[in-house]
């Protein structure tokens, strides 16, 4: 049960040990496959406290490891929602720090004329001509990109609070060969004493190009919703994970139409799309129906925290039974799932 027919990526949420950081198992993996790590700007929104915006835009600190033929690509990135094993007044580590700004537009723009490689004093400098203005540096070491008139463009400020250490391992769509891929991943992230955070789960992106017709995606979201509950116990979901759940009614309501089955799929997105989905739930259908072109995949979100790369790929490989089940066109009451297959995962995982 440890071998998938199927092109799909991989999310494994970590945490470093102290006096490490995510940089490090970079470094690890890209020694490991005969490649280099490189900082990259990783987009991501912040809940902000107080007034203003309901979210800061930031680019945070991440590295990325080109392939080689010895291993998957992948980037080693932060996830903000990993907090709990967090000490919220540690200090900021030399070198690393975070851009924020009011605006993804504007995310987008420093993304493509700032350097992640340059230090928080000059990250900035090359935005100066595109906005006319200039930048300041306060006390607290945060420094400002104003416009020609003052307003507050983006801000550099130093990370703190142990930042540095969550990391989001994101592979690169895996063809073959998944188990060894992720075995040369999550082998140094082990010899390093990577942990499991309190929040941490593992995300497959299954990739999406086979599930484009009605009919296939009313028969997958029937077998997630009956079975959703046994999925949950077999792949030991995370309840401190809290942007999982079911489908909306609004989006069942949509799926199980007496005429979804009918329609050709421009008009079957076309209906789901406006149905309230979010990817916030169990078995994420965003990517796949608003059709992302670097992203056209169906997420199944509920994988417990993981570093044992058998476990992974054989609940992956359970989700694919699924969906070729659903794929086949058989009425989905007659899918079973295998009694002994929660046991065995079971077993994988008190055992990691």
């Amino acid at each position: 049960m440890n071998m998938i027919g199927w092109k799909c990526g991989f999310e494994i949420e970590l945490l470093a040990p102290a006096g490490l950081t995510r940089a490090d198992l970079a470094a690890a993996y890209a020694a490991r496959i005969g490649s280099q790590s490189r900082r990259l700007f990783h987009p991501q929104a912040e809940p902000r406290i107080g007034g203003g915006a309901a979210v800061f835009e930031t680019l945070t600190l991440g590295y990325a490891v080109p392939a080689t033929e010895q291993g998957v690509g992948a980037k080693f990135v932060d996830d903000l929602t990993i907090r709990s094993d967090l000490d919220r007044n540690a200090a900021a580590v030399p070198g690393w720090y975070r851009l924020a700004v009011d605006d993804i537009r504007l995310a987008r723009l420093l993304e493509l004329h700032c350097d992640p490689a340059d230090g928080l004093e000059d990250v900035l400098v090359p935005a100066i001509p595109i906005f006319g203005g200039s930048t300041d540096t306060n006390e607290a070491g945060m420094v400002r990109l104003g416009d020609s008139a003052g307003a507050t463009i983006a801000i550099a400020a130093p990370l703190r609070g142990g930042r540095e250490r969550p990391c989001e391992i994101i592979t690169a769509p895996i063809e073959t060969d998944h188990l060894a891929n992720l075995e040369r991943l999550l082998a140094p992230a082990r010899e390093l004493s990577f942990l499991l955070p309190a929040e941490s789960a593992v995300h497959v992106h299954f990739d999406g190009a086979p599930l484009c017709d009605a009919r296939i995606l009313q028969n997958m979201v029937r077998l997630f919703e009956t079975h959703r509950e046994t999925l949950r116990e077999i792949c030991q979901t995370n309840p401190n994970c809290r942007r999982l759940g079911p489908y909306a009614q609004s989006v069942l309501d949509v799926v199980f139409a007496d005429d979804f089955a009918t329609l050709d799929w421009p008009e079957a997105r076309e209906r789901l799309l406006g149905s309230g989905l979010t990817k916030y739930c169990d078995f994420n259908l965003v990517n796949l129906v608003a059709g992302h072109t670097n992203k056209h995949t169906l997420e199944v979100r509920i994988l417990g925290p993981d570093l044992d790369a058998a476990s992974i790929v054989e609940r992956a490989a359970l989700f694919e039974r699924i969906l070729r089940f659903a794929m086949s066109r058989r009425n989905p009451d007659e899918f079973r799932l295998q009694q002994g297959f929660a046991n065995r995962s079971r077993s994988a995982v008190n055992h990691a």
